[in-house]
């Protein structure tokens, strides 16, 4: 099927109405993104349907904790999930995305250059080095992460970035009770509370949503440095 009347029908689904321009865009971050998983290791899914089902809507669905002309970060962003497809849907969020393998950043600058997006840029860094810099610690209305850790760890790499007020979307499994249960304590150490879990029926999977409101702020020793938080989790 073409890729414009795929996309179409299936995010209408969900309904979601995509504008031709926003069409036009995730066909050319499409094939982009099979361009350059030939060359590196961005995704093991490249089907079209799959791609456009478990990559591009699977990303679009955690939009309705996201509001348009806000401040977001993506945490090991990886290909640009699930940042690049909100910010398709969002034109004026302020996105930056993070990885720290200079590869998928490369990519990514190659997306943000093809796709005319503004107000969106990635960086090579570390979490946990960014974190301690100015201009980044608390200073996001959103943080967002898919598929990169446990939600324990998670918690103290992206807390520290996001405002009081603001939230975390985790992008998990949808069996996360376990991880929720064992996070309690890092929610308590870093001043998040989980005010929603959202399950969500990706056609033939399910996806969590998370939905963590930053409720106080995080003390300055976090996030810890020497790969801690996924060594000793809170």
């Amino acid at each position: 099927m073409d890729f414009d009347k795929q996309i179409k029908s299936i995010f209408e689904q969900k309904n979601i109405n995509l504008t031709q321009l926003q069409i036009k865009q995730f066909e050319e971050y499409f094939n982009l993104l099979v361009e350059w998983n030939e060359k590196i290791n961005l995704t093991t899914i490249i089907e079209q349907e799959q791609v456009i089902i478990k990559h591009f809507l699977d990303s679009c669905l955690g939009k309705k904790y996201i509001n348009d002309n806000c401040t977001l970060l993506d945490i090991g962003a990886g290909a640009g999930f699930p940042s690049i497809p909100l910010k398709i849907l969002f034109p004026n969020l302020q996105v930056v995305m993070i990885d720290s393998v200079n590869k998928k950043i490369n990519f990514l600058n190659s997306v943000i250059d093809a796709l005319h997006l503004t107000n969106c840029k990635a960086i090579h860094t570390r979490a946990e080095d960014l974190a301690k810099k100015s201009g980044f610690r608390e200073s996001f209305d959103y943080v967002v992460s898919r598929a990169v850790a446990s939600l324990n760890t998670l918690l103290e790499y992206s807390l520290p970035f996001v405002k009081v007020g603001g939230r975390f979307v985790a992008y998990k499994a949808t069996n996360c009770e376990q991880e929720i249960e064992n996070s309690q304590n890092a929610l308590n150490v870093l001043g998040g509370k989980i005010i929603e879990v959202d399950k969500q029926n990706l056609f033939d999977s399910e996806r969590s949503y998370v939905i963590v409101q930053k409720i106080k702020s995080t003390p300055n020793k976090y996030p810890r440095s020497q790969n801690k938080p996924r060594i000793n989790p809170l």
